[in-house]
């Protein structure tokens, strides 16, 4: 897929992370509330087809809009941006029933992206759905700012890992089939045990070493591959270093910058928010939820990392 210009300023931010479950559309609302009450115009996009439910979170029951419109009738993406009762954020509902991720055309996948880079806001952020379907992925990497939430769950790191070993993958291939060299990326790795290739960050060291105009090709264009992890529901100190331990496993076996930009404590508050359809970074500030939603935002921004208990 040819690149898209970015004609906007302002920047994307895209939630994803594999399993289903984890809090993603909760994270994407608390963000961009977080975002809108610091003077940010943003626009959420709900992306998660087929189980979108963001606009719940702002107590919408039926959108007037939806991107049903976008693919059905071809209306256009800015048409579709809802308000919300919230000063300064709006939503684009995903609630699409007439078609899933997977049937999203070529053509309409281009014209999707074209449209939400030119969204007339400071930060768009995507809510995107379960899985690694290929369409996700797409999406996930048009993102400025790419954001990976998980819980402290064996079945959810896996997801996670396969989320972005996949999300990588996609990027090299897509990157060097603008250049020809599309071929001989599959060709390795579907020979990869041949080659002595084990993971990802073997596969790129490998095409580094043996094509040098290659490696100069990867190293620009991966320089802002950059995961933001975010560790959803956690319990207790053990599940907080987690996150670190996570970050060193994906940094050994894929090669790319893993910050570590947030946890989140599990509260019931959190689900009495959803049950209320109300936005929690309204209506519950004074948790400790509310605090490290916070601090995740501006880590991200910032660039920081969270600070670890016990001086880790």
């Amino acid at each position: 897929m040819a690149q898209t210009t970015k004609v906007r300023e302002g920047e994307i931010w895209a939630v994803g992370g594999g399993k289903g479950g984890t809090g993603k559309t909760f994270i994407t609302s608390s963000v961009g509330t977080y975002l809108a009450k610091k003077g940010k115009n943003v626009v959420l996009v709900d992306m998660d087809i087929g189980g979108a439910n963001l606009h719940s979170f702002f107590g919408i029951s039926r959108p007037q809009k939806s991107l049903t419109s976008f693919f059905e009738m071809g209306a256009s993406l800015s048409d579709l941006v809802v308000k919300t009762e919230l000063d300064n954020i709006s939503l684009i509902s995903g609630d699409v029933h007439s078609i899933a991720s997977d049937k999203i055309t070529f053509s309409q996948k281009l014209k999707l992206f074209r449209q939400i880079m030119k969204l007339n806001a400071q930060n768009v952020i995507i809510d995107l759905g379960a899985g690694s379907h290929y369409n996700t992925l797409d999406t996930f990497l048009i993102a400025d700012r790419m954001i990976v939430v998980l819980v402290p769950e064996v079945i959810a790191i896996e997801n996670m890992y396969h989320f972005i070993k996949n999300s990588l993958f996609r990027k090299v291939k897509k990157t060097l089939k603008e250049y020809g060299f599309k071929e001989i990326v599959q060709h390795i790795w579907d020979r990869r045990q041949s080659y002595g290739i084990n993971n990802i960050k073997e596969l790129i060291d490998y095409l580094k070493d043996s094509f040098s105009y290659i490696g100069t090709i990867l190293d620009h264009e991966l320089a802002a591959f950059k995961i933001h992890l975010v560790l959803n529901m956690v319990r207790n100190n053990n599940d907080i270093l987690l996150g670190a331990s996570i970050k060193s496993v994906m940094m050994k076996y894929l090669g790319v910058p893993i910050q570590y930009s947030g946890y989140i404590e599990y509260n019931d508050a959190v689900w009495k928010s959803v049950r209320e359809r109300k936005p929690f970074m309204l209506n519950y500030l004074a948790t400790g939820c509310a605090k490290e939603i916070e601090v995740l935002v501006d880590n991200i921004v910032k660039g920081r990392e969270v600070s670890l208990p016990g001086g880790y």
